[in-house]
């Protein structure tokens, strides 16, 4: 259920505004980017650049490597704050978007808990730069739906993604019939698994209490009878040994330092059946250093710092230490074409890690 301010004629403008400069971004300067380096690369003195941080010196002093990572930072600064941004337009309506987030939900659709204690990595950063994090205000999952909606400025749909996610697990799923998301946020990762199987019992959990409640909503409206959300950390669910078939999650990883992601994989090794699916979206840059300077480089614009330490881990150890088979690292096509050698947009890295628990 989308939960939008009252219309207001600017607001939209402006917005419209920053997302066809965001496409601009994406078509035509980072392609010019790729390029400027391509030239600056082949006429380096000396060994041609080999890490991120090469390329980072490489295009220090070069105007439109410049101009790029000014524009990726404010133009997200801008969809969320300002006069006209996102958690201002919806602070205006406040009175309404709260008094919806109250319910009624359906029974047995959410559980919350009082004085829940939110870990430290997660309150340090307003991570998408999104104003006070999508935990610490009532409307903030309201304000971080309305904001996923142009995270990925080309999408033609914005459910595509996620629906394609849910078919490559479906895929694999066999007779899978219990399922947790873990990091479910305001349920648009959740949503596909319970309106596609209505036989599959679904569990959805994350920290965001208002990402939660927006989660439930949608669920009552959907009558859905088969999901539940409850407000715990993916790395202690509180469900039991064995209890689920496939553990997932979509964008979660990457916004966790490795301490937690492997305790994560532990409490996936941990609820998961002998013979269960894991099968996490997110982020890993190949192994060439321009897409490593890009990937990193969003990182700090924004707000995802660890990012960088994701796309550095061992992960077949943090598989396997948590009883888990060595991934193996798919890449993900979030829409038709991103994976043709022509595209030339910039896009995310999205990979699928896809192990199984030892039967």
């Amino acid at each position: 259920m989308a939960l939008d301010p009252r219309p207001y004629r600017p607001f939209q403008a402006y917005q419209d505004t920053v997302l066809d400069m965001k496409r601009y971004w994406t078509r035509e300067l980072y392609p010019a980017l790729e390029q400027t380096y391509e030239a600056k690369a082949a006429n380096v003195d000396g060994p041609p650049p080999k890490s991120a941080t090469d390329v980072d010196a490489l295009l220090a002093d070069e105007p439109l490597a410049q101009y790029f990572g000014w524009l990726e930072r404010h133009l997200q600064r801008m969809k969320y704050s300002g006069r006209l941004g996102l958690a201002p337009a919806f602070d205006h309506d406040r009175a309404n978007i709260e008094a919806a987030l109250e319910g009624p939900f359906a029974d047995g659709v959410l559980e919350l808990t009082d004085g829940f204690e939110q870990p430290d990595y997660y309150t340090a950063v307003d991570i998408h730069q999104h104003p006070g994090g999508v935990w610490s205000d009532e409307l903030a999952g309201a304000v971080y739906e309305r904001g996923a909606r142009t995270t990925t400025p080309l999408m033609g749909r914005d459910a595509d993604l996620h629906y394609r996610f849910t078919d490559q697990i479906f895929a694999r799923a066999g007779a899978a019939k219990r399922l947790l998301d873990m990091g479910c946020g305001f349920g648009k990762s959740t949503r596909p698994f319970y309106t596609e199987r209505r036989d599959m019992e679904v569990t959805g959990v994350d920290l965001a209490e208002p990402c939660l409640r927006l989660a439930a909503l949608t669920a009552t409206e959907d009558q859905a009878r088969n999901v539940h959300y409850r407000q715990a950390d993916a790395a202690d669910t509180g469900l039991d040994d064995g209890s689920v078939d496939i553990v997932t999650s979509t964008m979660m990883l990457h916004e966790m330092p490795p301490k937690h992601i492997r305790a994560v994989l532990q409490e996936a090794g941990r609820v998961l059946s002998p013979g269960g699916l894991s099968i996490h979206l997110d982020f890993l840059s190949e192994d060439d250093p321009f897409k490593r300077y890009i990937h990193y480089g969003h990182a700090r614009r924004n707000n995802e710092p660890f990012m960088p330490p994701l796309n550095e881990m061992d992960l077949d150890e943090a598989h396997r230490a948590a009883g888990l088979e060595p991934p193996e690292i798919i890449p993900f096509e979030e829409m038709p074409g991103t994976l043709d050698a022509g595209n030339t947009d910039w896009r995310f890295p999205w990979v699928i890690i896809v192990s199984r628990k030892a039967a």
